[in-house]
Parts: structure tokens; sequence; C-alpha cells
């Protein structure tokens, strides 16, 4: 299953409810699984980005949908990279021309 980091920053109402971040988490943990996927870990942390996500999904267009879903409520912008594991570099490197 594809893996994926999102980088979250708080808007201006998410840090007014900051105190309501857990459950925010809790929420997005439960609808991924929805969606098939799992959240394989959450951060909060200091610096540019307020938060790391950790999760896998089905596929990429599944990731998309509950990224843009979760910050349709308002409370954070995102940025989400796909990830790859050393075994599934090592088969995007066997596709690459000589």
């Amino acid at each position: 299953m594809p893996t994926f980091i999102a980088l979250f920053g708080w808007t201006d109402q998410g840090i007014r409810k900051v105190k309501d971040t857990v459950k925010r988490a809790e929420k997005f943990k439960a609808t991924i699984q929805t969606a098939g996927g799992t959240v394989k870990g959450f951060y909060w942390t200091m610096g540019r980005y307020d938060g790391v996500i950790i999760f896998e999904a089905p596929d990429e267009a599944t990731a998309t949908a509950v990224m843009l879903s979760g910050c349709s409520r308002g409370n954070v912008r995102t940025e989400t990279l796909r990830a790859f594991s050393q075994d599934e570099i090592k088969g995007v490197l066997a596709k690459m021309p000589s």
C-alpha cells in the first residue's frame, strides 16, 4: 500500500481551536481507516510545520480525497508527499531507461 507523509500547519481557525487537535487527529485516523488505509504515525512538531502524519492509503486518489476532506474543515493546510520504501524505490530505479 502506498505511503504518504502529510505536513500540516494550523490555519487561524485551527490555532484558535488548538485544544481540539487530538480529537481532530482521532477523526482523521478513523477517516483513513474507513477509506482502507492506516495511520502509521501522527506527530505534533515545532518549527515550520505544526505536525506530521505518516499514513498508508490504497492509492493516490484515496489519499488525496482524505486530505481534501480534512482540509475542507478549515483547521489546517497541508503538503502531502508520496513516500517510497527501499523496495519500492528499487522498483522505480529498475524502470529507468539506460
